[in-house]
């Protein structure tokens, strides 16, 4: 049984205001070829399939015609979950009729862990998988706030609260394990922020809770988990430096911070214990074991560039030479140029437009900084909101009105409270 992790799609997501629907149509078919010739049975997407709570209609039907592609194909099982980006409710709405399609969807956290066990079924109609689809766990499904509390306390409560979801859903699949009477594997599903996960610059990717809290690592997993598929970093990585815990990443580079990073999708190859059998029979386990499916097969699959990204930067004779050497190559390339040159160049943009002109490449976002630096003063007044963090808003109010340091981390803590606070409230009102 062969299964494919993905997750972060961010269908809908532009880029300086360029929308970017063909790439993510062309990730799309790809996907679906790759799972057609690799052979996969089940399809793992761990979140942030949107890039906003309420998605495009382009964007939405990018994502419906992909599954009834997927219910066409080979692949017998689709499981989604919701990440922090995404609509709970959105997502949910029609998952009793994607069920009828083999996709399972899990959009917010349920009182019952059983409702986020789902037991896959094989050709036959017996079972050979089970999942844990832990969608992204918001603060109120895991921390009771209480008055006075210190942000130790909520750092703790945080992380408790994470651990005791994963080990209620270990201890249903576990469960269902014994009573199917069966040798087969479990997999996790999430979508958090590991400590020690590895970020890029202008990635997208933001603390899911207050301040930098909720950092889990890698041992409050319950063993019981043969394969763990996480959402939420944008880079390829392991957890912990396991193999079987890892991030799959976005399939398209976010921002050009992350132009020159490889994309990939991960599949995992789980092989049949020797001498056991697929339902029932010999192979009994107890309720508390794990599988003898404890080390599959990882793989990391290429993505293809669909849409290629780049970084020019330096003085003009630099940025003019990188032009005129991809206008040769007929690219087609979005850049951004960030000028670094000592000559003050008010003419920047009027010269960068001659210079693609008649080329099939476009610019998405040009820095001046010797302009900045030399007329304003000080860079981050030419900045864009595109450039900053809400963080870094607020911290720029905070110097403007002159506020005692001191007080900062107190402010920066409610203002962090606010944002959780009023993004839960939009989710809700939907």
């Amino acid at each position: 049984m062969k299964l494919l992790h993905t997750s972060d799609w961010h269908l809908g997501r532009a880029l300086y205001g360029r929308k970017r629907y063909e790439e993510f149509e062309a990730f799309l078919a790809w996907l679906v070829e790759t799972i057609q010739q690799h052979a996969i049975d089940v399809l793992l997407v761990a979140g942030d399939v949107f890039d906003t709570s309420a998605p495009s209609h382009r964007a939405q039907a990018l994502y419906y015609r992909f599954l009834c592609r997927m219910a066409a194909s080979s692949c017998r099982h689709v499981v989604v979950i919701a990440g922090n980006h995404d609509s709970p409710s959105f997502l949910n709405a029609p998952r009793e009729l994607l069920k009828a399609l083999d996709v399972h969807v899990v959009g917010h956290a349920s009182e019952d862990p059983e409702d986020e066990v789902c037991v896959l079924a094989d050709a036959n109609g017996a079972p050979e998988l089970i999942v844990c689809a832990v969608p992204y766990l918001r603060d109120r499904d895991i921390r009771v706030a209480e008055a006075g509390e210190t942000i130790e306390d909520k750092e703790r409560k945080l992380i408790d609260g994470i651990r005791a979801h994963y080990a209620a859903v270990a201890a249903v699949a576990m469960k269902k394990r014994a009573e199917i009477n069966a040798a087969i594997p479990i997999v996790a599903m999430g979508h958090l922020f590991t400590a020690g996960g590895q970020t890029v610059d202008g990635d997208g990717v933001r603390e899911l809770y207050i301040g930098s809290l909720a950092h889990v690592s890698a041992g409050i997993f319950p063993d019981a988990f043969d394969y763990l598929a996480l959402g939420h970093l944008h880079v390829p990585q392991k957890v912990g430096g396991s193999e079987t815990m890892r991030y799959s990443g976005s399939p398209l580079p976010m921002g050009f911070d992350e132009a020159t990073q490889q994309k990939s999708v991960v599949i995992v190859d789980f092989q049949a214990p020797s001498g056991a059998q697929a339902v029932s029979g010999t192979h009994s386990l107890p309720e508390c074991a794990p599988s003898a499916h404890r080390h599959p097969a990882i793989s990391l699959i290429d993505v293809p560039v669909f849409q290629k990204l780049e970084r020019i930067q330096g003085d003009w004779p630099d940025i003019s030479s990188r032009i005129l050497e991809l206008s040769a190559a007929d690219s087609r390339t979005w850049l951004e140029i960030i000028y670094q040159g000592l000559e003050v160049m008010g003419d920047l943009r009027v010269r960068l437009d001659a210079a693609i002109d008649g080329t099939g490449m476009e610019i998405l976002r040009v820095k001046n900084n010797r302009i900045i630096e030399r007329v304003l003063g000080q860079m981050h007044d030419q900045q864009t909101l595109d450039d900053l963090s809400t963080n870094e808003v607020f911290e720029r109010c905070l110097a403007a009105h002159q506020v005692p340091p001191a007080q900062w981390p107190a402010l920066l803590h409610a203002h962090q409270e606010i944002l959780a606070s009023l993004g839960e409230d939009d989710r809700q009102a939907e």
